[in-house]
């Protein structure tokens, strides 16, 4: 049985590679009706540009506009917070949503999570979200891992949160970069309560995605 949707998840994206998977995550919520709190950090802008057709805007609102225009978000539907924003609700054990997902999620961002550095909304939603005991998920980026992410890794699972790396499976047989993509975020949308059609279930058998 799929977990209860939740009404609102904060969405956070650093600037290791791989920006199209939390534009893809993003676009997902939106079609599920799912309210964002989303915030960028510097790099992750710089990343959005470099590796996709996208070019945000400057100002964290006009990004808000943008995406919501980009991926048909309704009015309210998807917020972006600036890295300073300290009065935002995220920011609040009172105010943080049930889920939050960092995809993709840099080394340095899971080191500063691991050790409750909160030096932006991004980090300090996350230690927020440790804990009030919601879920944390995290979309590292990264390879190969020194033990020092190791540690950090198991120092965040031992929390609570959950490790997911952008690790994708092949039994679908992708056949463009998109799909690739999908199955990552698949498996990001089943561990939020989000019902997903993109990748079929594996059932024994090699199967084909449906895009």
């Amino acid at each position: 049985m799929m977990a209860t949707v939740p009404g609102a998840v904060s969405l956070a994206m650093t600037g290791a590679s791989g920006a199209q998977y939390g534009l893809r995550l993003l676009e997902q919520l939106i079609r599920a009706g799912v309210r964002v709190d989303m915030m960028l950090s510097q790099p992750a802008q710089v990343v959005i540009g470099l590796e996709t057709e996208f070019r945000l805007p400057s100002r964290p609102r006009e990004i808000g506009r943008y995406l919501g225009a980009q991926f048909g978000a309704r009015a309210g539907q998807l917020t972006v917070h600036g890295e300073k924003q300290w009065t935002a609700p995220v920011a609040s054990g009172s105010g943080v949503n049930e889920v939050m997902v960092i995809c993709p999620c840099t080394t340095g961002t899971l080191a500063a999570v691991a050790t409750g550095q909160s030096r932006s909304l991004l980090e300090r939603a996350a230690d927020v979200t440790l804990k009030e005991r919601k879920k944390l998920i995290v979309v590292l980026r990264e390879m190969p891992l020194s033990e020092i992410h190791l540690e950090h890794m198991l120092r965040l699972t031992r929390m609570g949160a959950m490790m997911l790396p952008a690790s994708p499976g092949f039994y679908h047989h992708p056949q463009s970069v998109e799909e690739i993509v999908d199955f990552v975020v698949a498996r990001v949308l089943d561990h939020i309560g989000v019902e997903q059609a993109m990748v079929p279930r594996w059932d024994g058998a090699p199967v084909r995605s449906r895009r």
